[in-house]
């Protein structure tokens, strides 16, 4: 019946107008999404090289307007619309969106000619590689006999930076790409064919940190004419981005909350409660009744404007586990005004008071957040909506750094004990809270 269904429509195809069955008209953007060229011009963009983020996210509205200003001579010289599609000569900036994304959907076609070399800039960070992966093209001795869609700028041996298969059409013919990228990590189709898989893309500018949370789209070219079209963007909201980082690793976890009341748990569980399916941390230390050593927890939390709580890591049942436990992991709206002066120990994901965590990766309070924490011998790794924002070894963290006297963290060379939440005041909600003993 489907072969015939097929068949069926095909003939009433063809019987029916060139309109009715031609393809989608250029450049509108299928539901859910938004064009980000219009077909007639570069309204939306503007021109950026290779630049380290710091040189303009930052920057007032006015000089960033400057800049943006600044940028169109070039852009002019080397970009323009040409029958609905977007056209460079193989020189100069690089068209910018204006707007900073965050977790996104890309759709594009890019059609392009022998020796080019080009890609697609992700936040403002290099990129996935689109190039000549001919012979010819002279590129075999650094990648290019693999194909376009690989994470090409992250370090060798990465995962990601080379593409699983060579999906490239031949020169002429449009490629079709597709892009996803929730936290640090991006998923990558060309042509059908899904060539990057949940690989983390490496922060270019800074190695040592993961790429920013937001920022904007480059269509990056240099070496010879490409042709853009069809580029599309649907941004990923909280639920769907938690929903995909939750489904990266599932081996062998298993649940610590029932999403009903506090059987498992110990400690004041009278002074919280469980709202909706989520435990709503405010008043004291509530930990599980068993006891972990090595361990990864999984979980999603949000944020009231203003809250304040922790994570209870190895917690030996009483007292404050900033202290008495290996460390307290700071659950903080530290966008709000009363924590203006906060210092670095004190922000979201800081082992607090010893070991600092990066800011900027926080959803809006009122929003679910997605937090992995993995505690292996002293070491501790807090990964926030897909961004390693925290990795730090407690045995080796200079103590002249601590926000106090190193003896008063006496628990931070625990080895085992419980899991818990401390509450600070404003209940903060956590659900589908997951663990993994480790080896």
């Amino acid at each position: 019946m489907r072969r015939q269904a097929c068949f069926v429509g095909l003939v009433l195809c063809g019987m029916l107008t060139t309109t009715a069955c031609a393809a989608p008209p250029l450049n509108e953007a299928p539901e859910g999404f938004v064009a980000l060229f219009n077909g007639d011009d570069l309204d939306g963009w503007w021109g950026l090289g290779t630049t380290h983020y710091r040189k303009y996210r930052n920057l007032s509205g006015d000089r960033l307007a400057k800049m943006r200003a600044d940028s169109r001579a070039d852009v002019n010289k080397h970009w323009r619309v040409e029958s609905g599609e977007l056209v460079n000569d193989g020189e100069g900036l690089y068209l910018t969106t204006n707007k900073f994304y965050r977790d996104f959907e890309l759709r594009l076609q890019y059609k392009t000619v022998a020796g080019a070399d080009s890609g697609v800039y992700l936040r403002g960070i290099p990129q996935v590689q689109i190039w000549d992966t001919t012979e010819a093209g002279g590129k075999w001795k650094i990648g290019a006999d693999k194909g376009s869609g690989g994470l090409w700028n992250n370090p060798k041996g990465a995962h990601g930076k080379d593409p699983l298969a060579h999906a490239d059409k031949p020169f002429g013919q449009w490629n079709n790409l597709r892009i996803t990228m929730v936290g640090s990590y991006v998923n990558v189709t060309l042509n059908g064919q899904h060539v990057v898989k949940d690989a983390k893309l490496s922060n270019y500018f800074e190695r040592d940190k993961p790429v920013p949370a937001d920022g904007p789209i480059q269509l990056q070219t240099h070496g010879g004419e490409i042709r853009w079209r069809n580029v599309f963007i649907r941004e990923i909201g909280a639920d769907e981005a938690n929903a995909y980082l939750a489904g990266l690793d599932t081996e062998s976890y298993r649940s610590i909350f029932n999403g009903k009341d506090f059987t498992g748990w110990a400690g004041p569980t009278e002074r919280n409660a469980v709202v909706d399916g989520a435990i709503h941390s405010s008043r004291g230390t509530i930990y599980t009744a068993e006891r972990y050593e090595d361990f990864v927890i999984k979980f999603e939390f949000k944020l009231p404007p203003g809250g304040n709580n922790g994570l209870a890591i190895r917690y030996p049942g009483e007292g404050d586990t900033a202290y008495v436990g290996m460390c307290e992991l700071q659950v903080l709206d530290n966008t709000h005004p009363a924590y203006a002066k906060l210092k670095p120990h004190q922000f979201h994901g800081s082992a607090y008071g010893m070991a600092p965590a990066l800011r900027g990766y926080l959803r809006k309070p009122g929003e679910w957040n997605y937090q992995t924490v993995t505690v292996r011998g002293h070491r501790v790794i807090v990964e926030l909506n897909g961004a390693v924002i925290t990795d730090a070894d407690l045995s080796k963290v200079d103590p002249k750094t601590f926000m106090y006297k190193a003896a008063k963290f006496k628990g931070r060379m625990r080895t085992e004990g419980h899991f818990g939440l401390a509450g600070h005041g404003k209940p903060i909600a956590y659900r589908n809270l997951y663990i993994k003993p480790l080896d």
